[in-house]
């Protein structure tokens, strides 16, 4: 693989962890229009159709299994649905630079689960980059925990269930992605999210709220949608050229998108412990993701 090709992949990446912290700053901006479900239908509805134009063309001659499809569209509204509804619930109670700091420990969570499952070695460093990342979240939350936190971890817990449902899924489509186009699987996931959710979010009557909504929150969703379909082709792109691990590294940037533009766009605080958080998290994710000495396999197949 070529330089350029290379660094195109690792700014695909970038580009990708830049977008997912300004999603969830611009999420939880709209969250106070938008219920949770409906917003994350909005979300992905447009993110399938920034999706679809690319997905089709790679289809031509592929032969799918029903079965295949079935556990596609599971995954898919795990992925899509429930994890942006537990995402955006939190994002109800706690600040943007706090979510973030929690959902980064999704690509940490990824790896854990690879390694139980016998598709990643357990070396050092990971544990290492786990103790860090960990340290990082608690220094982020180490002010709530002296006051007493009369507000319950209701939102801290939500965001971190999305994380875990987003690592679950990420390492149960890994036979899916080996056996078909990426970009297909992606789109038909997204879309199956998509039908559930419009049953789902009939609860918070999103046809109606759909029509009411200011031009402001039509603004924000737009974004949101937009980010969600280019960043994930991006992350895609990545993936398809350069190691996952390599790759992952790059969502510690969302935590620091969504600090940096949390304090200048909502008005949260940037706290010196949220910059301690910040760089324990980056360092973590740098020691569980950089690559291993010449001669070992750090991912395995299966």
């Amino acid at each position: 693989m070529g330089a350029r090709a290379l660094n195109r992949a690792l700014l695909a990446a970038a580009g990708s962890g830049v977008l997912v912290g300004a999603a969830i700053v611009a999420t939880r901006f709209a969250v106070a229009e938008v219920p949770p479900l409906t917003l994350a239908l909005l979300r992905y509805a447009i993110g399938f159709v920034c999706l679809l134009p690319f997905a089709l063309a790679p289809l031509r001659g592929v032969r799918l299994q029903r079965g295949d499809l079935l556990a596609m569209a599971a995954l898919g509204i795990g992925q899509f649905a429930l994890l942006i509804a537990f995402l955006n619930w939190g994002l109800l109670h706690i600040g943007a630079a706090q979510a973030a700091l929690i959902f980064s420990l999704f690509p940490l969570l990824t790896l854990l689960l690879g390694a139980l499952l016998g598709r990643e070695e357990v070396t050092p460093q990971l544990a290492i980059g786990v103790l860090l990342s960990i340290a990082g979240v608690a220094v982020s939350l180490w002010p709530k925990l002296q006051g007493g936190h009369g507000g319950g971890w209701w939102g801290e817990l939500a965001v971190l269930a999305s994380a875990a449902i987003g690592a679950a899924c990420s390492v149960l489509y890994r036979p899916y992605l080996q056996r078909y186009p990426t970009l297909p699987v992606s789109a038909f996931a997204m879309l199956a999210s998509v039908l559930f959710l419009a049953v789902a979010a009939l609860g918070e009557h999103w046809p109606q709220r759909v029509m009411h909504l200011s031009g402001t929150a039509w603004a924000v969703v737009a974004f949101v949608g937009l980010s969600s379909g280019l960043g994930y082709f991006w992350w895609l792109y990545a993936l398809k050229r350069e190691s996952p691990t390599r790759v992952t590294v790059f969502l510690a940037l969302n935590p620091v998108t969504a600090a940096v533009l949390g304090a200048l766009l909502l008005g949260e605080a940037l706290s010196l412990s949220t910059g301690l958080a910040l760089a324990l998290i980056a360092a973590g994710l740098w020691f569980a993701t950089r690559p291993v000495a010449s001669g070992s396999r750090q991912v395995r197949a299966g």
